[in-house]
């Protein structure tokens, strides 16, 4: 397994060990020891799965209370990840950082606690799996605009529109939620 750091301390892209012949692959997408051993001693409470078409967006989204890490990945398709640093105290706080993730790379992307976080989908058909340190706790969600000039999200839309949920469509500026300490 190999880690990359992202440009903003905390987010990491994880590039797991594949071995593959004319049969196919295999992989290992979670290790609790080999991830501890990489210093992300990690306990997942749950596990989601996404399926959407091509040109959807979701997020970006975070919870305060009950903030989630994310250990995030897609089995078909492809997505434009993105993570947003809601972190008051930290030096990049209202930064992003951005990976494309897709069935043909295998990258994991690792976003902490005390980060929004939201997907463009790059292709039709796109199954996104990701796992959860805290539950969903819907009554603590929050949704940061994805378009926020402050913070600025260069998504690859390349002309197109978006497709939004009435809630996405609706999220607060970085100056109007509550982010954390």
């Amino acid at each position: 397994m190999h880690i990359q750091s992202c440009a903003i301390p905390g987010p990491l892209v994880i590039e797991p060990r594949v071995f593959g012949d004319a049969r196919g692959f295999f992989m290992e997408s979670w290790n609790a020891a080999v991830f501890k051993e990489a210093g992300l001693d990690l306990t997942f409470v749950q596990d989601n799965h996404s399926h959407s078409q091509k040109g959807v967006l979701r997020g970006l989204h975070f919870q305060n209370p009950g903030p989630q890490g994310k250990l995030l990945r897609v089995v078909r398709g492809a997505v434009f990840d993105v993570a947003v640093d809601l972190r008051r105290s930290s030096p990049h706080f209202g930064q992003w950082v951005g990976v494309e993730l897709s069935a043909e790379n295998k990258r994991l992307f690792w976003v902490p606690e005390g980060f929004a976080h939201g997907f463009l989908t790059l292709e039709d058909d796109t199954d996104f799996l990701y796992k959860c340190t805290a539950p969903y706790a819907p009554e603590h969600e929050q949704s940061l605009a994805w378009d926020d000039p402050d913070v600025g999200i260069e998504w690859p839309l390349d002309g197109v529109q978006p497709l939004l949920s009435q809630k996405d469509s609706v999220g607060l500026a970085l100056t109007q939620i509550r982010s954390y300490a």
